[in-house]
C-alpha cells in the first residue's frame, strides 16, 4: 500500500527546514539542510529527497507525497532588500500625486538629525498616470469611465517597457467597474503586462493604504511567480504523471494552492514567520500555556508574536520594511538579529550588530566560505556555547577563523576578545528583547505574565539572559526547535480572506443589508473552496466585522454570529465591540449615548480544515537517521558566560538522553541535531511529557 506523507518545508536565510507527517501511521520526521539562495528550489529538493530516505522511502519516491506546504520568504526578502523592480501606476485623473502626499508622517521623529529626506516611493512620479472617471463612495458613477485616455495610457506604459502595473481607482473598493475597463484594454493595448486591481487585492477604503497594499502585490507578483512554478515543475518531474498537491503559506495563518496564489502574492509576504508562530503556538498549548510569545531565531532575523489561548493576534495594520500592507496577516515583529547578522562599528566607533547578515553563502566566518565579517554565530562558537559543527556534524565550524575575526573586531574596539564576543550577544539580546517588548509593553500588556518559547536554529541560543532582561518567569522550547516553522505548516488549513467596507452608523444600519453582503462574501470563499478540492459539506465560514467609535480612525475586530441577522445580532455585536475596546485601550463608552458605534469593514474568512498531526505524550519530532552525536553525556568543554568570569568546564548534554522528568542545572549546554540551548548558572531545565524543556530560574 502507497504510504500517504504530508512535507512542510520552511525555506530559512541559512538552511532550509523540513517535517514529513505520516498521515497514516502519525510518524514524524524532521531534517534540514542548507538554503540554496541561487535558486532555492534547489534546497528544496534536497529536502524533500533527505526527508523521504529518513522514511526508508527510496529516493524520488513523488508517489509517497500526498502535499506539500510551503512557507517562502521570497515576497519577503524582496520588500526588505527594496527591490522593486520598474512598476507602473494607473490611478483616477487628478490623484496622482497620492503615493507622494502618503500619511505625512515623519518615522522615530527625527533621530539625531534635524533633517528627514522622504525616501524614495515604490512607484517614481513620472510613472504615475491618470485616467479620467469618477465614482462616488456609494459606488455611483459621478463621471464616464474615459476608455480613450485608458488606452493612451496602456500604450505609454508598453511603450515605456513597464510590464508591472497596479491599478487603484478612487472608490473602487464600492464598485470595480472601472478598474476592470482598465484591465480589458490593458489586455488589448500591452498584452505583456502584468496588472494588479485593488478591487481584488483589497476591497476595503483609505486610498493610500489600498493603493500601497496593490502596488506591493504587483511588485513580487512576477518574481514569486517564477519562483512558485519552479517548484511546480520540479515537483511534477520529481512525481511523474501524478500531480503533488502544493500548497504556499500566507501571512493570514492558512495556506493556499500555489495555482492560486500566484494571483494573491501579497498574502505571502509574512509566510514563514506566520508558520513559525502557529506551530509554536500550538506546541505551548498543548504543554498547557495560554498566554505566549513566541520568538523564532533564524539565520537572518527573529520574528516575535503574541500567542493568547492558542491564536496568534492577527493585524491589517502591518508592513514589510518601508512598504504598509493592509492584508490579514499574523501580527509579527521582525528584528534583525539572526545567526548571521553581522556585528560592525558605526561611524562614531560603537559596536553594532545587525541588521544586515551574511546570510547563507558567504555566511558567517566560521563557515569557511569566504565571509569576511564578524556575525552573531562567530561569537557564540567563539565562546564555546555552540559546538565546532552545525546539524550533528553536517557542517563543521572553523572556529579559529571565527576567533581571529572577534580577536580584529576586538582590538579596534579596544576590548578583549570575549568582551567584544559577549558584548555582540548582549546587543542581540537586546534587540530581541526590545521586539518582544513592541509586542506586549507598547500594547498595554505585561511580559511578564507570558511564557516565552524559543524555536528556530538560533532562537533558543540567548533565552537565559532575555529572561533576566525581561523577568519572564518561564521558557519553553519545543522538541527539535530548528524545524517548528515547517512543523506548522503542518497544523494550518486552506484559509482564504474576503473584506468589503460598508461604513455606517450602528443606529442607521440595515440587518438585512449586512447579511446580503456577509452572504456575497461567503460565496466568494465558497467559490475558491471548491477550486481547492473541498466539497461544500466541508466549508468553514468565519464572519467578522471592524467597528470604531465615530471619530476614531483605528477599528476594532470582533466576531458577527451566522445566519441571518437582525437588530438583536447586530446589538450583540455592539456589546463585543465595547469589551474588546476595553480589553484593548483599558476604557470603552458603553452605555453613554453621545458616543455612536459605527461600523466599518464585513469581513470573512473561508476555512478548508486539513488533518492536523498529533503532538503525542513522550513522543517528540524525532530526528531519526541523522549522524551520531559528536557529544556524549558526561562530556564538557569550556565555555564562557560572562567575560569578567572567563571559560568555565561546562557539561554537554544531548537531548536525546533527557527524558520527561529529567532535570539539568546550569551550567549547562543541552545539544541536539538542528539546534543548541546554552543554560546559564542560575537557570535549572525540567523535561515535560511531551518532551519540551522548560527553562525557569534556580534560584
Amino acid at each position: 500500500m502507497t504510504r500517504r506523507i504530508r512535507i512542510g518545508i520552511d525555506t530559512g536565510g541559512t538552511f532550509t527546514d523540513v517535517v514529513a507527517f505520516d498521515e497514516d501511521s502519525g510518524e514524524m520526521v524532521t531534517t534540514k539542510t542548507p538554503s540554496t539562495p541561487g535558486n532555492p528550489a534547489d534546497g528544496f529538493m534536497a529536502g524533500i529527497d533527505k526527508v523521504l530516505g529518513l522514511l526508508g522511502l527510496p529516493e524520488g519516491d513523488g508517489d509517497a507525497i500526498s502535499a506539500v506546504s510551503h512557507g517562502t520568504t521570497v515576497a519577503t526578502n524582496q520588500l526588505l532588500e527594496g527591490k522593486v523592480d520598474a512598476l507602473g501606476y494607473i490611478t483616477t485623473e487628478g490623484y496622482e500625486a497620492m503615493l507622494e502626499i502618503a500619511r505625512q508622517s515623519v518615522p522615530d521623529g527625527y533621530g539625531n538629525s534635524y533633517f528627514w529626506v522622504k525616501p524614495d516611493r515604490i512607484v517614481p512620479r513620472h510613472l504615475v498616470k491618470g485616467v479620467g472617471g469618477r465614482l462616488d463612495f456609494t459606488g455611483a458613477e459621478v463621471r464616464p469611465f474615459d476608455e480613450a485616455g485608458a488606452r493612451a495610457v496602456a500604450r505609454w506604459f508598453r511603450d515605456q517597457g513597464i510590464n508591472t502595473l497596479g491599478v487603484c481607482f478612487l472608490h473602487a473598493y464600492a464598485n470595480p467597474e472601472h478598474e476592470e475597463r482598465v484591465r480589458a484594454v490593458l489586455t488589448e493595448e500591452h498584452p505583456d503586462a502584468v496588472v494588479s486591481l485593488s478591487s481584488e487585492v483589497l476591497r476595503e477604503y483609505r486610498e493610500y493604504e489600498r493603493a500601497m497594499t496593490t502596488l506591493v502585490d504587483a511588485a513580487v507578483k512576477p518574481r514569486l511567480a517564477a519562483y512558485v512554478n519552479n517548484i511546480k515543475g520540479r515537483l511534477s518531474e520529481y512525481a511523474g504523471a501524478r500531480r503533488v498537491p502544493f500548497y504556499v503559506m500566507k501571512s493570514n495563518g492558512g495556506v493556499l494552492s500555489a495555482d492560486e496564489v500566484v494571483h494573491q502574492p501579497i498574502t505571502t509576504v509574512l509566510s514563514g514567520p506566520a508558520a513559525g508562530a502557529l506551530g509554536a503556538a500550538l506546541i505551548a498549548q498543548v504543554a498547557g500555556f495560554d498566554k505566549v510569545l513566541t520568538s523564532d531565531g533564524g539565520g537572518t532575523s527573529t520574528d516575535v508574536s503574541v500567542v493568547i489561548d492558542g491564536e496568534p493576534t492577527l493585524t491589517t495594520e502591518g508592513s514589510v520594511g518601508a512598504y504598509p500592507s493592509k492584508i490579514p496577516m499574523i501580527d509579527v515583529v521582525t528584528v534583525g538579529a539572526g545567526g548571521g547578522s553581522i556585528a560592525w562599528l558605526s561611524p562614531e566607533g560603537t559596536l553594532k550588530v545587525g541588521p544586515h547578515s551574511a546570510g547563507a553563502d558567504p555566511g558567517p566566518l566560521c563557515y569557511g566560505k569566504g565571509g569576511s565579517e564578524v556575525t552573531i554565530t562567530d561569537a557564540h562558537v567563539v565562546l564555546g556555547r555552540i559546538p565546532p559543527h552545525l546539524l550533528g556534524g553536517e557542517i563543521p565550524l572553523d572556529v579559529e577563523v571565527a576567533r581571529d575575526g572577534v580577536d580584529l573586531l576586538a582590538s579596534k574596539l579596544g576590548l578583549t576578545p570575549e568582551s567584544c564576543a559577549t558584548g555582540i550577544l548582549e546587543i542581540s539580546a537586546w534587540n530581541q528583547a526590545n521586539a518582544l517588548r513592541q509586542v506586549t509593553v507598547k500594547r498595554g500588556l505585561d511580559v511578564r505574565d507570558f511564557t516565552l518559547t524559543t524555536f528556530g536554529g538560533s532562537g533558543s541560543l540567548l533565552l537565559c539572559r532575555l529572561m533576566d532582561i525581561l523577568g519572564i518567569p518561564t521558557v519553553l522550547v519545543p522538541p527539535n526547535p530548528g524545524n517548528v516553522s515547517a512543523f506548522g505548516l503542518l497544523t494550518v488549513d486552506v484559509k482564504n480572506d474576503y473584506v468589503q467596507t460598508h461604513v455606517s452608523l450602528a443606529e442607521r444600519l440595515d440587518a438585512e443589508d449586512v447579511t446580503t453582503v456577509y452572504g456575497a462574501l461567503a460565496a466568494q470563499a465558497a467559490e475558491a473552496l471548491t477550486k481547492e478540492g473541498f466539497a461544500p459539506e466541508q466549508h468553514v465560514f468565519q464572519r467578522t466585522a471592524d467597528l470604531r467609535y465615530f471619530g476614531q480612525a483605528f477599528e476594532v475586530r470582533v466576531p458577527v454570529p451566522e445566519g441571518a441577522l437582525d437588530a438583536g445580532a447586530l446589538t450583540s455585536v455592539a456589546d463585543a465591540f465595547h469589551a474588546e475596546h476595553r480589553a484593548l485601550y483599558g476604557y470603552d463608552f458603553s452605555g453613554d449615548d453621545s458616543q455612536q458605534v459605527e461600523w466599518v469593514n464585513l469581513r470573512v474568512s473561508g476555512i478548508g480544515p486539513i488533518k492536523r498531526p498529533e503532538i503525542r505524550r513522550s513522543s517528540p519530532l524525532v530526528e531519526q537517521g541523522a549522524p551520531a552525536p559528536v557529544t556524549r553525556p558526561g562530556e564538557s568543554r569550556s565555555v564562557c558566560f560572562d567575560a569578567e568570569a572567563g571559560y568555565v568546564d561546562t557539561p554537554v548534554v544531548s537531548r536525546a538522553d533527557l527524558l520527561p522528568g529529567s532535570e539539568v542545572t546550569g551550567p549547562v549546554i543541552i545539544e541536539e541535531f538542528g539546534s543548541t540551548v546554552p543554560i546559564h548558572p542560575g537557570f535549572q531545565v525540567r523535561v515535560d511529557e511531551y518532551l519540551n524543556l522548560i527553562v525557569t530560574r534556580s534560584h
